[in-house]
């Protein structure tokens, strides 16, 4: 009797608990059903900790809640938690029922930068679903993450405090012409209730405006009827003419999934009028939202989960008809640029590209940003390219708008201060930093520069600076006294040498252009003056008792003589005289034919196989009349036979270095003013080799 009594008591109880576990995970299924996220987390978890029974069935209901839970904190942006969760649901083998549970704790894992771990969990569900390309874009996204950091741009990102509230504020538009007035969504407490999908405070519609020294003033809800509603108002979006509001509303009711639409609101006077709902879908349960429309009112992009897309949300786009007042059938915007994954968030570039958001292709985790390229004129966009860090982190990162060329707004989940929430954060690219370094030495002599050169510098609008050579034959511009840059971006700078006593005038002009650069540069411009005196040239060689020009291991002279060839082209005005030298060996009878045959020699290759006019080199043999000069001790040495035989006994390698010193052939500009027009014929004798005399 007893037995029994208690037998029947068991089974009550166990019945009691049964129904009671059966509840919890009903009630937790309906929140989940809602997308009532905020509030599903904690009923989900509750539902998991109720089930305690053992056996495949009761595993398989305990890892689906673990895996909800894990859902519903990684739909309220919770990524560690949504790993916890999802870690249980693996351990209770739920990627056999649903493999998705290893995508999204790879996608958890690569917000939080474990590297290893997402890759392993990207790796798991590819093998699982290898139908599914994201799971190798996650991997691949694993592997780049050292090439995000190592090709991060120049923009400096800073968090928008005055624009951002304690609440969530996201999506930013600018809704006038002039971009000086900014509308977007703010949760604020002083609506009223929380949402229970995203656990914060409802979202609104707020406008702030720059003041005249370019400060945000204090966002204010926009002004409008029956704009700002008990429900969720989200991104926006207007006209070309400010005229025309497009914004998202998300409606919340108990018990209903409902989807987001998108509404219309035309301006009047400074107050926006009752606004009308698009009829884009054919479900309420499904979501429309994100509007992005042409500057004429009738193109519009949107994101939505509409049957026919590649999977998440994708963006999509419908045309306004006139005539009949209503919007087309929506087409989806097609594989170019939607994906697997969520597609979100669209907006017009200045020049009509297409930015947006979303986590289906290479990314640092989250949503990363994306610019698409317009295709000429036509309502089609190609070629996304991520726009990196830092816009875009590991974490959420959407909603761009352009202010200026170099800045603009965007919303992003990176940590700001002391949390991590929806802030509006703003970008600048700062500008490129050029300066100019002007160093001159001399022809013929590269390691002489040349002091008190003046030196003018001119942009293409006329604009000029001057600054006077250092003894280091350099002179340096980088910031003006107020702060800017001598030289800016986009223009292009001519340079000019002045007058120098010894020195030929120098009528050739150096420009350097900044026109396209996109990084900052230190621009080294080397620049030469011609001496009036003789100069040396690099060393011309040629055999014994010839004048061949000699080429072997030890010299190549038509190598030699290519400086002389870029010499004249560089200075198409210069009039050159070669000079032949020879050393005091041999008669000066001798020396004087050699020396002038060697002179003709070079004449030869620059005139024949260079192509320089021939009017423009005076080739003349000196023989050894004119020994070489060098420096000894502070003390300016003529090579004289003398000096040099000196040498002859005692250092026979110096000896013969200071003949080869005096074999040379030197430079002295005649003039720079060469007129190819007027300028003589030249003599026909440069052209006739002497015969060599017998002594």
């Amino acid at each position: 009797m007893k037995f029994k009594l208690l037998l029947s008591i068991f089974f009550v109880g166990f019945s009691w608990l049964a129904q009671a576990q059966k509840n919890h995970v009903k009630e937790a299924n309906e929140k989940y059903r809602e997308e009532r996220y905020s509030e599903a987390a904690e009923k989900c978890a509750f539902a998991y900790t109720k089930i305690v029974r053992k056996g495949a069935g009761a595993m398989k209901l305990k890892g689906d809640m673990a895996y909800k839970t894990g859902e519903c904190y990684r739909q309220t942006e919770n990524p560690k938690l949504a790993v916890e969760w999802y870690e249980k649901a693996i351990l209770l083998k739920f990627q056999e029922v649903e493999p998705l549970v290893y995508l999204y704790n790879a996608d958890m894992y690569l917000m939080m930068r474990n590297l290893k771990k997402a890759k392993e969990n990207y790796e798991l569900y590819k093998a699982l679903v290898p139908t599914d390309s994201r799971g190798e874009i996650g991997i691949k996204s694993c592997e780049k993450q050292d090439d995000f950091v190592a090709s991060k741009t120049r923009h400096i990102v800073t968090n928008e405090d005055k624009l951002n509230s304690k609440g969530i504020d996201m999506a930013p538009m600018f809704g006038d012409r002039k971009n000086s007035q900014m509308v977007y969504s703010v949760s604020k407490s002083d609506k009223g209730g929380i949402d229970p999908r995203s656990g914060e405070n409802y979202m609104d519609l707020w406008v702030a405006e720059l003041d005249k020294k370019g400060n945000w003033m204090a966002p204010k809800p926009i002004v409008g009827e029956e704009i700002n509603t008990e429900d969720n108002e989200g991104t926006v979006c207007f006209d070309g003419r400010g005229k025309k509001m497009f914004f998202t509303r998300c409606p919340s009711v108990k018990k209903q999934n409902l989807g987001c639409d998108i509404w219309v609101s035309d301006l009047s006077g400074k107050s926006w009028g009752k606004p009308t709902k698009l009829i884009l879908k054919n479900n309420d349960s499904i979501s429309v939202g994100h509007p992005c429309v042409s500057a004429d009112g009738r193109f519009l992009i949107f994101a939505s989960d509409m049957a026919g897309g590649f999977g998440g949300r994708d963006l999509w786009y419908t045309t306004y008809d006139r005539r009949s007042d209503s919007w087309a059938t929506p087409i989806n915007m097609g594989a170019g640029i939607n994906t697997p994954g969520n597609e979100l968030f669209p907006t017009f570039a200045e020049n009509g590209d297409l930015f947006y958001a979303t986590d289906g292709l290479l990314g640092l985790g989250g949503l990363d940003i994306y610019r698409a390229t317009k295709v000429g004129d036509e309502n089609k966009w190609e070629n996304p390219k991520n726009l990196g860090m830092p816009i875009n982190s590991e974490y959420n990162d959407y909603a761009i708008v352009e202010h200026t060329p170099r800045t603009g707004y965007f919303t992003s989940e990176r940590k700001s201060k002391t949390e991590f929430k929806a802030d509006i954060w703003k970008y600048e690219l700062p500008p490129n930093l050029f300066d100019l370094a002007v160093v001159v030495g001399e022809v013929g002599n590269k390691s002489k520069r040349i002091g008190g050169v003046k030196v003018t510098v001119e942009n293409s609008e006329g604009q000029k600076w001057e600054g006077t050579t250092a003894e280091d034959g350099r002179v340096f511009w980088d910031k003006k006294t107020d702060g800017s840059r001598f030289i800016g971006e986009d223009d292009t700078y001519t340079i000019k040498l002045g007058s120098l006593k010894g020195y030929k005038d120098h009528t050739k002009a150096e420009k350097i252009t900044t026109s396209g650069l996109n990084y900052g540069q230190s621009f080294v411009v080397d620049m030469v003056m011609v001496p009036e005196r003789t100069f040396r040239l690099p060393e011309v060689r040629y055999p014994l008792a010839e004048w061949t020009l000699l080429v072997d291991s030890t010299i190549n002279s038509k190598d030699s003589l290519n400086y002389v060839y870029q010499l004249l082209e560089d200075f198409p005005d210069m009039i050159l005289e070669l000079n032949s030298h020879t050393d005091s060996r041999g008669s000066g009878n001798l020396n004087r034919v050699l020396s002038d045959n060697r002179a003709k020699e070079c004449y030869r290759y620059l005139v024949e196989e260079k192509g320089i006019d021939p009017r423009r080199i005076v080739p003349i043999g000196r023989g050894e009349d004119k020994p070489a000069e060098i420096e000894v001790g502070g003390k300016t040495i003529t090579l004289t036979e003398a000096y040099i035989n000196q040498f002859k006994k005692s250092n026979p390698t110096e000896f013969e270095r200071l003949h080869q010193l005096n074999r040379r052939t030197d430079a002295r500009v005649i003039s720079m003013d060469f007129d190819p027009e007027t300028a003589a014929p030249a003599p026909e004798k440069y052209k006739k080799f002497l015969p060599v005399p017998k002594n």
